[in-house]
């Protein structure tokens, strides 16, 4: 009875430790899952973090506004020091994924800013959108009353891709959310 005792107590400790240290770890996981390119930013409160997902330095899903039943994704992509495109094809490249109804592009609204020493150029579009098949998946699907919030944000170690798309209501809903994931980008320490 003595020997059960003391691993009792020895494994006790042992959990106490693993217990304090657990929370120490996630959080230093998070805290390297929202860096990239010389950048750190912070995610908007009520945004979840999603797993892991190739060629994204962090995901976010948002959950449906009132009236819409799909939820909103954000993902922030950094391809390497001078890759992944120049500012403007990328812009092209997500005005291309929206259009208005009868096939026309949609309009978009694109403005370039400074905020915190780093250069930001934003687009606002939405319509039919074709981009949810990504290059890989051959046929894209087409879904109505979308919207993009995007921002390329130019980074030490080159730029940082920001793309907000989901259901209008919810993307509109979060717009806000979105300004201030834009505003919390910073030069890493």
């Amino acid at each position: 009875m003595v020997s059960f005792v003391v691993d009792h107590r020895r494994y006790t400790s042992r959990m106490r430790r693993v217990m304090l240290l657990l929370p120490l770890c996630l959080w230093s996981a998070g805290l390297l899952a929202d860096s990239a390119a010389g950048l750190r930013w912070t995610a908007p409160p009520g945004w979840k973090t999603a797993p892991a997902q190739p060629m994204r330095a962090a995901t976010y899903t948002v959950p449906p506004a009132s009236g819409d039943t799909t939820s909103a994704e954000c993902g922030v992509y950094f391809f390497g020091a001078g890759q992944g495109g120049s500012v403007e094809a990328n812009l092209d490249r997500w005005k291309s994924q929206f259009h208005a109804p009868g096939g026309k592009p949609a309009a978009a609204r694109i403005a370039r800013r400074t905020a915190g020493g780093l250069t930001i150029t934003t687009i606002d579009t939405s319509g039919e959108y074709s981009g949810l098949g990504g290059p890989v998946s051959g046929t894209p699907r087409v879904v109505p009353g979308y919207r993009l919030l995007g921002a390329i944000v130019e980074g030490p170690g080159g730029n940082v891709f920001v793309k907000f798309t989901g259901p209008g209501k919810t993307i509109a809903a979060n717009q806000q959310k979105f300004e201030q994931l834009l505003t919390s980008f910073q030069r890493d320490r």
